[in-house]
């Protein structure tokens, strides 16, 4: 479903790929994401959202989000807000969503295709603008995860769904061991 010389831009929903790559056991290697869709097609830009609390001094997303930057990809970020529910629980919010849209919809009439790494249904509006435009819309997401983690709605608008489960042995790396057992393991073999 791609062409050598469509213009291409890619729309990572950053929570959104990582829980639905979680769900499905492995992690995401972006410098073997971004070199696949660089050989599917005229790769013009690679975005990248996530929101980011900003008061903690180390956040876990952190040197992702510096490697991004410094290779190839465009970081879209904002603060996230820390709340406390009515349960007492801390809760984060950060949601990107609106930043992704205006971003696609600028970026529209200078693409062919978009590839947008979500499952999230409130972009299908987004996803049928788009099309309206002439651009193509692939959606990266997975059903075989319990449950699902793409709209039902979303994938039916999508010029074409793409199975992330499938892209796993392209884009994927196994999830590290936690650090404990690997510095035993290092020890053991000293």
């Amino acid at each position: 479903m791609f062409y050598k010389d469509e213009r291409l831009a890619l729309f990572i929903d950053g929570s959104n790929l990582y829980a639905a790559a979680k769900a499905l056991g492995f992690d995401i290697d972006y410098k073997l994401l971004r070199q696949e869709f660089m050989r599917r097609g005229k790769l013009l830009r690679a975005f990248y959202y996530t929101a980011l609390l900003e008061n903690d001094e180390y956040s876990p997303i952190r040197p992702l989000v510096d490697w991004l930057n410094y290779n190839g990809f465009t970081m879209v970020t904002k603060p996230a807000k820390e709340y406390t529910d009515s349960m007492g629980r801390r809760k984060v919010k950060g949601n990107m969503d609106i930043e992704l849209a205006v971003d696609a919809m600028e970026l529209a009439p200078r693409v062919d295709h978009i590839v947008l790494f979500s499952g999230d249904g409130d972009f299908r509006p987004l996803v049928e603008s788009l099309q309206r435009q002439g651009v193509r819309v692939s959606v990266v997401s997975t059903i075989r995860s319990q449950p699902p983690m793409i709209s039902d709605d979303l994938r039916r608008q999508a010029d074409n769904f793409i199975e992330l489960d499938e892209l796993k042995d392209v884009i994927g790396r196994p999830p590290r061991e936690p650090m404990p057992d690997r510095e035993m393991r290092m020890q053991a073999e000293t």
